[in-house]
């Protein structure tokens, strides 16, 4: 029997519902989450917004939803893209419950930020005055830094650049240069052109060039029009900063997943980075050098701006508690200056606790008949609800004091997990810390939706209406039917 289009279609509108109201019901059940957030312009010149959010749920998983996929309409203005923002939050009845929006470091953002951060302190819904609220996404960060630092040794890569651009030039260029790779027995690797604003594609490109190394200076024997192969000097310089720019790779890589907590680990890359950075200007080469002082330039403008959260996020880690924080911040600041800044931290710590305590103290007080405030905790006396609650202010106490967790190296650390299991050692704190530890330091789980994005809005789907890519593309995330429409809606035009 022959099913009609608009019939598949209405299903998979169906199913997408269907889907919808599920994550929503899940939605309803949880108090606090993250946000995470990031523009996207398609191929029909349309500005979309992704909107995902990241909670814990009761058992202490980790869960990430794509909320929304909307286009923002002109003329793109700050406001517009809050408004846009705010409505995404409002229609999933969660506007309230927001405790933090990462986003990039795109001065539109401060704007959105700001005015969320307004509308949410009217409603006292803040922790700690807002403090952690804007987190500016990690990733980026380090992009911009190292991005900056290549710029000054731009001369170096030319050739490599060059290089790949002239095998890639033709078939007859990239059957000798596989050829020669397959006498010397290379990997089946391809070479890899960078993109000027990713510094991790132009490192790619370095570090597979240099693997291929032996098979340039064959190919350059025999092809004449191949006139950029790098001398024995150049070599040695990719070599140097690829070498250098591996502990930025893999920072990227760990800091960017959305599947496992990130704000915990991000002070122990970026305290590696750190004194990486210490060291190449102490006795790097002159060109290593020029490089690494651009870098760490905006690396101290950035750490002003995002030390809080992920110190607090490296303390909540029983791997690390203070012990981190006092390690790295006597390498990174002065003697008074670490002090300081680890007395800031500790105190905002303890006042975000605080908060929780009475949160938790506030859930359980109900007002009697006669009008009188008395508390009742499961049937408990108002003497023993007074010493149990003196006894929850203790809890923070009680693990920092407690020694660190010590684990295997090179074994995987489930944060949440452990604080699943000390859930009724520390039945405040342990709150407290998944809400903290939901909290990205990237938005990588939000561009990754682009990803999708661009595979719904092709060449032969541009005329998709913007409705009709919202469902598909948070459809696919919900793992309705939805992305099946795909197929059937190639020409859909609402």
């Amino acid at each position: 029997m022959k099913i009609s289009c608009s019939s598949v279609k209405q299903d998979c509108i169906s199913s997408y519902e269907i889907g919808k109201k599920r994550v929503q019901k899940l939605l309803d059940s949880v108090k606090r989450m993250s946000i995470t957030t990031y523009m996207w312009t398609s191929n029909q010149n349309i500005h979309y917004m992704v909107v995902t959010c990241h909670f814990v749920d009761s058992d202490f998983k980790l869960h990430k939803r794509i909320l929304s996929f909307v286009d923002v309409p002109p003329p793109y203005s700050r406001i517009y893209i809050y408004d846009s923002l705010f409505k995404c939050l409002k229609e999933w009845n969660i506007e309230t419950k927001v405790v933090t929006l990462t986003v990039d470091n795109a001065k539109t953002n401060d704007v959105v930020v700001r005015k969320l951060m307004e509308n949410l302190n009217l409603q006292k819904k803040l922790d700690v005055g807002g403090k952690l609220f804007h987190v500016r996404c990690c990733a980026h960060i380090l992009n911009l830094l190292v991005h900056d630092g290549l710029g000054e040794i731009e001369d170096i890569f030319h050739n490599v650049r060059e290089s790949v651009k002239h095998v890639n030039a033709s078939p007859g260029r990239l059957h000798i240069f596989s050829e020669l790779a397959k006498q010397l027995s290379m990997q089946k690797k391809h070479l890899i052109l960078d993109v000027s604003i990713r510094w991790n594609a132009t490192y790619a490109m370095l570090s597979t060039t240099l693997e291929f190394k032996e098979v340039f200076v064959n190919y350059a024997d025999r092809e004449s029009t191949y006139t950029t192969l790098l001398s024995e000097e150049d070599w040695k310089k990719v070599e140097e900063v690829c070498s250098f720019l591996v502990l930025f790779n893999e920072a990227t890589k760990i800091i960017s997943g959305s599947e496992y907590p990130t704000s915990n680990l991000f002070l122990s890359e970026f305290f590696g980075i750190n004194e990486a950075l210490d060291a190449v200007v102490l006795e790097g080469s002159d060109y290593m050098v020029a490089m690494t002082i651009k870098i760490k330039k905006k690396f101290d403008k950035y750490w002003g701006t995002c030390n809080l959260l992920i110190s607090i996020g490296a303390i909540l880690d029983p791997r690390y508690k203070m012990k981190l924080l006092e390690f790295s911040f006597h390498t990174i600041y002065s003697h008074d200056e670490a002090s300081r800044e680890m007395q800031i931290v500790r105190c905002i710590l303890y006042e975000l606790y605080q908060e929780y305590v009475e949160a938790h103290k506030a859930s359980n007080v109900f007002s009697s008949t006669d009008g009188s405030q008395s508390v009742s905790i499961g049937g408990t006396s108002k003497s023993s609800v007074s010493s149990l609650f003196s006894q929850f202010g203790k809890e923070l106490d009680t693990y920092l004091e407690e020694g660190v967790l010590i684990g295997e190296s090179g074994v995987y650390f489930d944060a949440l997990g452990w604080w699943k299991e000390n859930n009724l050692k520390f039945s405040i704190l342990s709150k407290m810390i998944a809400d903290i530890l939901v909290i990205l330091v990237t938005i990588v789980a939000s561009e990754s939706a682009f990803s999708a994005g661009g595979r719904v809005i092709d060449l032969h789907r541009s005329s998709l209406g913007t409705k009709m890519v919202d469902m598909l593309v948070c459809g696919a995330d919900c793992k309705t039917k939805i992305s099946y429409m795909l197929s059937f809606l190639e020409n859909e035009d609402e």
